[in-house]
């Protein structure tokens, strides 16, 4: 989804939809309660989550957007398992029951994994250049808008990673994957 003005707040919301619709699809699988919570978790993992990913790995996300989407998990998760905010279960256990991660790791990890492939590329390819193209917009007061360079950046921070590591695929690979919980 484009914008003029480059926020992502309606593909974020188009995404959450797309979760949504995935998930309704599968309600026969997710909300029967004699199916096994493994395998209603393998189902969200591998149909729910990967509609509302879609396109992420692009994103300047914003705490704002990551929050949209940590909600829109959990509610599919506890309505799945049949519970609600009343019977006061963290969400941390009904993530361990489903062996689910959370959703924005999942978000870090995809855009880590195409950044690992960008910087891969050889340095006349045109998605290089286009990263290496400077901001033209004016500074103005406050603080600057997110971009995806200052949010892989950000990423790249918190893993500890250089962008020198991106050139061994197996070793970049290792340090950017985060596998959902056994």
């Amino acid at each position: 989804m484009l914008t003029a003005d480059g926020a992502i707040e309606s593909d974020v919301t188009h995404r959450v939809n797309a979760g949504w619709q995935r998930w309704r699809a599968l309600t026969g699988v997710l909300c029967d309660t004699r199916m096994p919570i493994k395998v209603k978790g393998k189902v969200y993992k591998t149909a729910v989550r990967p509609a509302m990913m879609y396109g992420a790995e692009c994103w300047a996300i914003k705490k704002a957007h990551e929050q949209k989407l940590h909600v829109a998990e959990m509610k599919m998760l506890r309505w799945a398992a049949g519970v609600t905010r009343l019977d006061k279960v963290k969400n941390e256990y009904i993530r361990g029951s489903y062996k689910v991660a959370p959703i924005t790791n999942k978000v870090t990890e995809s855009r880590l994994r195409w950044y690992g492939h960008v910087m891969r590329r050889p340095e006349d390819h045109v998605v290089r250049q286009a990263l290496a193209l400077p901001n033209r917009e004016a500074s103005r007061r406050g603080r600057p808008k997110a971009t995806w360079w200052s949010t892989v950046t950000r990423d790249l921070e918190r893993a500890q990673l250089t962008p020198k590591t991106t050139q061994d695929r197996r070793s970049w690979r290792m340090r950017t994957r985060r596998a959902d919980p056994k």
